[in-house]
Order: C-alpha cells, then sequence, then structure tokens
C-alpha cells in the first residue's frame, strides 16, 4: 500500500469512527462562558464548547478552530458539529463548537449572530494561553448560517460590541466554509431578514484587502441559499485583493454536500495541512 492511500485510509476510518457516534454521546473537554446577553427582559449566556488533542497542555500553542453551526440564525444547536469538533482534536487542533444567538433560543437577529460570533473570535484570541491555542492560528468555519457568521466575523466592518477590547481582533486567520450564505442582496438568501442593511451583512459584498485564507465548498444544486455564480465571484473577488481563496462546486449536490462530505474532510485537511496549523 502507497503511503497516499495508506493516510487517505487512516483518515478514512477516523471519520467512520465518529460517525457511529452520535453527536449527544459527545461530551466537550470544557464548557465555558463568553458573553452576556439580555433581550425583552431574559438574561443568556453564551457558551463555548471546547474539544482539546490528548494530552493537551495550556502551553502547546495548539492551532484552533472555531465552528459555528447551521440553522438560518435562527434555530441549531452547537452539539450538531460536536463530532467535527472531536475530528479535528484527534487532528491536534483545539476545537470549538460556539453558542451564538438566534431567534428561536436567544430572541436574537441575524446581526446578533455576527456580533456574537465576532466577540466569540475576539474572546478565544484574548484567552489563548488559558486555551493554550496560537492566536495567530485561529480558523473559522461552519455549515450554512454558521459558515456565513464566520464568513462576516473575517470580512464585515460592522458589529463589533462597542464595550469590548477593540485593540483585540475578531477576526479569525483562516476560513473553513460549507455551503456558506454569502451572498445577502436582493437575490441571495435572507434578504428578507436584513433588509435594508443587507450591503454591510453580505460577504461576499465587503472582500477587501487583508482577507484571510479561505476554502469553501459548494453543491451545484444548492437553490436559494448560495449560487455558484455568487461563490465564484468570492473567489474571484478575494483572488483580486491578494487572498487565498479555494472554491469547490459538486455537481449534483444540494444544500450540505452531504454526498461528498469525506472528500471535503479530506480537502479541509489539507488546506489546514498547508496553513501549517497541522502536521501531514
Amino acid at each position: 500500500m502507497s503511503k497516499a492511500l495508506f493516510l487517505t485510509f487512516i483518515s478514512s476510518c477516523s471519520i467512520l469512527l465518529l460517525a457511529v457516534t452520535s453527536h449527544a454521546d459527545l461530551q466537550a473537554d470544557k464548557v465555558l462562558h463568553y458573553k452576556t446577553v439580555e433581550r425583552k427582559g431574559k438574561t443568556y449566556e453564551l457558551k463555548l464548547h471546547v474539544f482539546n488533542p490528548k494530552d493537551h497542555k495550556t502551553t502547546a500553542k495548539a492551532p484552533c478552530i472555531a465552528i459555528f453551526h447551521s440553522g438560518g440564525w435562527s434555530g441549531g444547536t452547537p452539539s450538531k458539529y460536536f463530532k467535527i469538533c472531536a475530528l479535528w482534536a484527534r487532528h491536534n487542533m483545539v476545537a470549538i463548537s460556539v453558542e451564538y444567538s438566534i431567534r428561536q433560543v436567544h430572541n436574537g437577529t441575524p446581526f446578533d449572530s455576527v456580533a456574537d460570533a465576532k466577540s466569540a473570535i475576539r474572546w478565544i484570541r484574548s484567552h489563548a494561553d488559558e486555551l493554550g491555542i496560537d492566536p495567530d492560528r485561529i480558523a473559522a468555519g461552519g455549515g450554512s448560517a454558521g459558515a456565513h457568521v464566520a464568513a462576516a466575523a473575517a470580512l464585515l466592518s460592522e458589529f463589533d460590541e462597542k464595550n469590548e477590547d477593540q485593540s483585540v481582533s475578531s477576526k479569525p486567520n483562516a476560513l473553513v466554509l460549507r455551503s456558506p450564505v454569502i451572498d445577502n442582496g436582493p437575490d441571495g438568501y435572507g434578504y428578507k431578514k436584513v433588509k435594508a442593511r443587507w450591503k454591510e451583512f453580505s460577504p461576499v459584498h465587503n472582500v477587501s484587502k487583508g482577507a484571510p485564507p479561505t476554502i469553501l465548498f459548494v453543491g451545484s444544486e444548492e437553490g436559494t441559499y448560495i449560487s455558484t455564480a455568487a461563490a465564484k465571484k468570492f473567489r474571484d473577488d478575494m483572488k483580486a485583493v491578494g487572498s487565498r481563496c479555494e472554491l469547490h462546486i459538486y455537481e449534483g449536490e444540494k444544500h450540505g454536500c452531504k454526498g461528498a462530505r469525506t472528500d471535503i474532510n479530506e480537502k479541509e485537511v489539507n488546506f489546514l495541512i498547508s496553513l501549517g496549523y497541522i502536521k501531514s
């Protein structure tokens, strides 16, 4: 067996082992409070669900990935991405599934979701020593609306909380995006929810110099969530400002690209290897 085939086999085995484990059966190594929000007379404490590599120490300076769940800024739960976090922890990354404001749980708006994503990245970076991570190797990712808020944290100039330490950046150093709803314009997803503020909310319309290296995965049959044209525009605009951007379009795949997950996992790993976040 060749080395390349062997590594693919081992990676596939890791994915299959996780696949037979329900996300409900997985528990984070730590659950940390990063932000308190108050809405409609109720107080909510937002949490980070932290998955550490085996024998992780705070002196490790490990790379980190913050994962934001899907759900249209309305529903979803951090536990949905516990399996992915556990997989990244096996790659010696500190993986964090982030709770952020959504309508059904926290009376949140899409703007609150983005503000929380920025707060989460800022909190993680400012507590790097406590978490045992490298503050300059914090990736962010997720699926659908979760991928949107990850990209928004990196690209949008608005929605930072004014009472936070602005000297600590809220921008992730890399993006890993699955079926991201990054076009929120009149022809994109979520326009009716953000209306007149779509220009400041839509990542594809806010690409600028300094955008972090990005990999994104899109199905050719995403429907209203994201068009291949919007994904290609995002890639081209990223390259135009000097930022690396890898776009992978899967023919016939619908929103979430479920049939391509093994290939997506492999490409995500190779992308983070190329950035020096994990070892081959």
